[in-house]
């Protein structure tokens, strides 16, 4: 191992906030000012002390070749059919961005539609998300750069791909519902930031209504929930009579209103108030409810949206004790469920009153993706990937239960050259983790093996079997991969989730540790040899449980983290965020969020693994002051040689919509440094 890397000097303030009678030293709170010059200084040296350590790194050149070859296995999504046309995603080769196509008919050709590429010689604008009209003649889309995430609506006619003038800002992550007749639709933006008091742009989503040909600065506006942090969504029945307006009020908790069109009269409540999530769809005029109301692992209603008082909700899929309803569909005759048992998934089909339901075969455990078809179609779309897996699309023909191929992604793959195993351990408390460990097919359990070691752990998200081009890089040379399905996460329902979040959010990190003590215990790896690695939530899961238990780990990877837990709320849109984490304004919620604060528990003279710290300029999600941060903290703490890295990316942003060549240069340095860290050769 190298020596002790030069770090740029640091300046050390003398900051001390007074928080509920405890005195918080912030040495390096100055670092949170990003367009401060001493802070861009600062953060340049940092990059060019990064770039001059990594690119020194022997087979640096071989490991970039392989992923970029990699990289070029494409991408794709499952269609959605409109009205004969069929529009999806797809990425080929080494474009940077995804392109919208449109298939005119069920065996006709693809045309491009929307190509971001075109748009942008730097790669750097992306298609955040598309709505096709109900006849498919029009298509309203949202395009964003920089990674910003900030999306402009655009609209254009599918027939000639010819754009209308109308232009809406501030779309960012929009629901969109159009007309049945496409004269115009209702979807979701923010305010214009004159609208609002200052510092809260990020807030304040509504629901409106534009008619095409018109100045969107007079749409009006539908519905706008109780609170700025609320976040609303909608959808429209097919006959245009119901808005189904969705309110998301935490992470644990959503509320779903109804609004009449057709009699003129307000939204009412469907559910509301009631410590649980709804989501739904009105179909045929008959609401089809999902909630995990009194069910962990959810269950399916029916309502009737003329009378939708909870009295006369009929229960048609009940909750399942071993597999967590996951999502549903209705198309055509049936009702298309998607599970997931163990975390991995499961497809069934059903009537649409819940009756004779029927398995889909899938391919291996792994994963759906982009369940889609019409209220009155006769076919299924579904996509599905796994570990060794790439990204294919099939198409289920009702009644049948097997699948035919439509699509898949391209890739020199042998799937028997590899093993995927589900095993399970216990945590600190005893409870039973499951976790996925995927390696060369005969591996040696001789304590010596490469890991690389990840996970997420929050906001009801499930860390469930996918391909990962980049991963295939570990899994070639000889590294074993290992993801457990830690508590915080949705894979085994609401309860699970709530186990891993505010005051019982130490559980996650709990759960973490004990899958590198177990992968240590059976001996597939030792501490010399265990990278961990993770982003965003799984970024304050990184920090965590390297100052917790710091001995475990050669190598940790932080990906544009959460890291100063006392302060995180005060940037971008973190507020959104106090339901899952808590806020440090609170007396109860400070102690649970000071216990584990990763920032406020680095320990001077602790020998810390090395680590890479990896953020973006673009972020608008999680502010780069917590990675900048959390390294002036680390470099002048640890005891060890190995190197605390800070890499910070001009124009990208939290992960969405960055482009590939970006893609390959960040891919290149993370896996340089696992690579130098752990002693695998290239």
């Amino acid at each position: 191992m190298s020596s002790r890397p030069s770090y740029p000097p640091t300046s050390r303030g003398d900051e001390v906030e007074i928080l509920h009678g405890e005195s918080i030293p912030d040495p390096y709170r100055w670092l949170e000012q990003g367009d401060d010059p001493r802070t861009q200084a600062w953060t340049a040296d940092q990059n060019a002390l990064t770039e001059s350590l990594l690119t020194a790194v022997p087979g640096r050149a071989r490991l970039r070749a392989r992923l970029d070859e990699l990289l070029s296995i494409g991408a794709l999504s499952t269609p959605e059919p409109v009205a004969g046309r069929y529009f999806y995603q797809r990425r080929d080769g080494r474009q940077n961005q995804p392109v919208l196509y449109v298939r005119e008919g069920r065996d006709g050709e693809d045309r491009s539609l929307v190509d971001p590429n075109r748009l942008d010689a730097q790669g750097t604008t992306a298609l955040d998300w598309f709505y096709p009209s109900e006849d498919g003649r029009l298509l309203a889309y949202g395009l964003s750069e920089n990674g910003s995430e900030q999306s402009l609506l655009h609209l254009l006619e599918v027939d000639s791909g010819a754009p209308l003038p109308d232009r809406i800002p501030r779309t960012r992550a929009a629901d969109l519902a159009w007309l049945p007749d496409s004269s115009g639709f209702y979807y979701t933006r923010y305010p214009a930031p004159a609208e609002v008091p200052a510092g809260e742009e990020h807030y304040h989503r509504a629901v409106y209504f534009h008619r095409l040909g018109t100045d969107p600065a007079g749409d009006p506006q539908v519905f706008r929930p109780a609170e700025k942090e609320h976040w609303p969504g909608v959808g429209l029945s097919p006959d245009g009579r119901w808005l189904v307006i969705g309110v998301a009020r935490t992470f644990d908790q959503t509320d779903l209103y109804l609004q009449d069109l057709a009699a003129g009269t307000p939204a009412v409540p469907v559910a509301s108030d009631l410590p649980a999530t709804f989501d739904g769809d009105v179909v045929r005029g008959r609401l089809y409810l999902r909630t995990n109301l009194d069910a962990p692992t959810y269950r399916l209603y029916l309502v009737d949206p003329e009378r939708p008082a909870r009295e006369g909700w009929r229960e048609i899929v009940p909750p399942r004790a071993d597999a967590v309803l996951d999502g549903f569909r209705v198309i055509g005759p049936a009702l298309a469920l998607s599970y997931l048992e163990r975390a991995a998934s499961r497809l069934r089909l059903a009537d649409l009153e819940g009756n004779g339901v029927r398995e889909v075969a899938l391919p291996t455990i792994g994963s759906l993706f982009g369940l889609s078809g019409e209220w009155d179609g006769d076919e299924v779309f579904y996509g599905f990937t796994s570990y060794t897996v790439p990204p294919t699309v099939y198409r289920l023909a009702l009644p049948e239960t097997t699948g035919e191929l439509w699509r898949r992604v391209e890739a020199d793959l042998d799937p028997s050259r590899y093993e995927v195993r589900q095993v399970s351990y216990p945590s600190r408390d005893g409870t039973e983790v499951t976790m996925f460990v995927v390696h060369r097919t005969g591996v040696s359990r001789d304590g010596a093996n490469p890991v690389y070691l990840s996970g997420y752990g929050g906001f009801n998200i499930s860390m469930t079997p996918a391909f990962s081009r980049s991963l295939l890089l570990w899994l070639e040379r000889g590294g074993v991969v290992a993801i457990p399905n830690i508590r915080g996460g949705g894979e085994y329902g609401e309860a699970w989730h709530q186990g891993g979040m505010l005051g019982t959010k130490q559980n996650s990190f709990d759960d973490f540790i004990a899958a590198a003590e177990w992968l240590i215990r059976e001996r597939y790896t030792r501490p010399d040899r265990l990278a961990a690695a993770g982003g965003s939530n799984g970024g304050l899961l990184m920090g965590a449980v390297l100052t917790q238990r710091p001995e475990l780990f050669a190598a940790v990877v932080i990906q544009v983290p959460l890291l100063d837990m006392l302060r995180y709320h005060r940037f971008l849109i973190a507020r959104l965020w106090i339901p899952e984490y808590g806020s440090a304004e609170d007396p109860e919620q400070f102690r649970w969020l000071r216990a584990y604060s990763p920032y406020h528990h680095v320990r001077d003279g602790v020998a810390y693994p090395a680590v890479l710290l990896a953020t973006a300029e673009s972020d608008t999600r999680v502010d780069p002051m917590h990675a900048r941060k959390m390294a002036a903290r680390l470099q002048a703490a640890t005891s060890s040689d190995r190197p605390v890295l800070l890499r910070l990316e001009a124009q990208a942003g939290h992960g969405a919509g960055k482009p590939l060549n970006k893609v390959l240069d960040e891919l290149t340095d993370t896996w340089t440094f696992v690579f130098w860290q752990l002693g695998v050769e290239v």
